[in-house]
């Protein structure tokens, strides 16, 4: 039988141990079927024929921790993502209400949270721009809000409400007013629930725009790590009408402190439905936690006091018994809790929880995941191997930039700064690691995640020799936490991640072999074209001719 497609002329990089470097690959029915020369022996009359033109050919990229509904919803509203100062957000605001007289109310996403001294923003500066309807804007971390005057009054926030349970309501030097920044979601929730929910279409052109996005960057997987229960007919009606999605998923159905064994009781059911209405495309094995907040805001949960606020561990969410319970009840239904922990205790409390449920629970293969582990404690470090957990790192985040040196270093000081995003000792102590951008937070290209987790230098070359260097990895193990890394994680090694005959073809084809591109040039390697199963989703090419019949 001959192929469907053959890829030629460039290198194949297939991250198999066993026949790492190749020059061709054909597909025949989705899969993988030939590689070398048998490949370009299964060319026939009708096969396409894919000219890599001297680029490389490798597995597909995967996210192990994205939010594709609420990054999508996010790219609507006021255009506050790009802005570089608290005054070009005040404008962007003031100009996008103006335009929309119609909007109750006024919504941005994914500004920088050092734009103002400390992360502090004054609720004055939005009233200026829009004093009589509220409005309610989500730095790039989403872990803190910037509201002005008129959301704080409908949320009831006043100088007498204290502090809810897992947030903060930041408040004026001196006083007890409200400031208009809201830290965690304690503090945010009774704000952002005030706001119009988009329509269930909105949603689903939304998550069609991400999919659409992140297949432009070579991926075909994604970790949607927050998943509310309406959320769950967003991922069905896009992948089942229309032009369907260029990704697969798997759905990781949110579960906070607040009523969680009641929530406990549909999860199995829910589990199955999504599955039977989209098999092959989406999953739902995953149950996300929140162990803590993010160091920036102060809302990590740390062991030892954060330096500049000498009485503060920060903010845990659980307590943990009670997340330790949690992760048990939800392991024992065959969920994989991937839980959100970036401080060094809340990585501890995550790791405590998850050996309460390998204690507990029969043994199987759970593969759970701790998401970010920012800061580890040297003691907790080998638990992650001991213990079968993933770790799952934002590797964009491993540079200093200014969020790492105006907000994160001076809040934890030297000896624990010099201990963040340990990749390389992570992978030393046997732990498995897979790799994700946690988009909006931060930008959703794999390369771009690549070259800093090769470099640990910003954009610009800072510091020369890398910071942390090292925890520094080579770009073929870069590569590997993209795709097999990630593959693992979504329990499907054995379809995807690296490139063997009856493998599913989840393809990228770049630009030139990124293991000989040199490391800063790698967050601008142009992404030529990217293939779901066989099927195109990014991309165009000519077909090159095929040779006469009989080949």
């Amino acid at each position: 039988m001959h192929a469907d497609i053959v890829f030629t002329g460039g290198t194949v990089r297939t991250g198999a141990a066993e026949s790492p470097v190749l020059d061709a690959l054909a597909v025949t029915g989705g899969r993988i079927s030939a590689l070398g020369p048998e490949a370009l022996a299964a060319r026939g009359r009708d096969t396409t024929v894919v000219d890599l033109g001297g680029g490389a050919l490798l597995p597909a990229f995967g996210d192990g921790h994205v939010h594709p509904v609420m990054g999508g919803l996010g790219l609507l509203g006021a255009p506050v993502r790009e802005c570089t100062s608290v005054e070009e957000i005040v404008e962007a605001v003031r100009h996008w209400a103006d335009g929309h007289p119609e909007a109750e109310w006024i919504t941005g996403d994914g500004f920088d949270a050092w734009l103002a001294p400390g992360g502090r923003f004054d609720a004055r500066r939005l009233d200026a721009a829009v004093p009589d309807r509220p409005v309610v804007l989500r730095t790039m971390d989403h872990h803190t809000a910037w509201v002005n005057t008129e959301a704080l009054r409908r949320a009831g926030f006043t100088a007498a409400t204290p502090d809810p349970d897992g947030g903060e309501i930041v408040r004026r030097e001196g006083s007890t007013e409200p400031l208009g920044t809201l830290r965690e979601f304690g503090a945010m929730l009774p704000v952002l629930d005030l706001v119009p929910q988009p329509s269930h279409e909105a949603q689903v052109d939304a998550l069609r725009e991400t999919a659409a996005r992140f297949a432009a960057s070579g991926v075909t997987w994604m970790q949607d790590a927050w998943v509310e229960p309406h959320h769950a007919d967003v991922w069905i009606t896009a992948a089942t009408s229309g032009p369907g999605l260029p990704v697969r998923a798997d759905l990781g159905f949110f579960l906070g402190p607040e009523h969680w064994r009641e929530r406990m009781a549909g999860l199995a059911a829910e589990r199955e439905r999504v599955e039977g209405a989209a098999p092959g495309l989406l999953t739902a094995h995953t149950v996300k936690f929140f162990a803590d907040g993010v160091i920036e805001s102060g809302t990590a949960a740390l062991l030892k006091p954060y330096s500049d606020c000498p009485h503060s561990h920060g903010i845990a969410n659980w307590t943990p018994a009670e997340l330790a319970k949690a992760v048990t009840a939800v392991d024992a239904l065959g969920f994989q809790p991937h839980i959100h922990a970036l401080g060094d205790g809340g990585v501890r409390v995550a790791l405590d929880a998850v050996e309460a449920a390998v204690r507990t629970n029969a043994t199987h293969d759970r593969r759970p995941v701790i998401a970010h582990a920012q800061l580890i404690d040297p003691a907790d470090l080998p638990r992650f191997a001991e213990l079968g957990v993933i770790a799952n790192l934002q590797p964009l985040w491993a540079q200093p930039d200014r969020l790492m040196t105006e907000l994160i270093l001076p809040k934890i000081g030297p000896e624990r700064g010099a201990r963040q995003y340990q990749i390389a000792a992570l992978l030393a102590s046997g732990a498995r690691i897979s790799f994700g951008s946690d988009w909006p937070v931060t930008d959703h290209e794999p390369l771009r995640g690549i070259a800093t987790a090769v470099t640990r230098q910003t954009p610009e070359g800072i510091p020369d020799g890398g910071w942390l260097p090292q925890e520094r990895i080579d770009t073929a193990t870069a590569l590997a936490a993209y795709s097999a890394g990630c593959a693992y994680q979504a329990f499907e090694e054995k379809k995807w991640g690296v490139l063997r005959p009856g493998m599913w073809a989840d393809l990228v084809h770049l630009a030139a072999d990124p293991v000989e591109t040199a490391p800063r040039d790698l967050a601008n390697l142009p992404v030529l074209g990217t293939w779901l199963a066989g099927r195109r989703t990014h991309g165009s090419h000519i077909p090159s001719p095929v040779p006469a019949a009989g080949r």
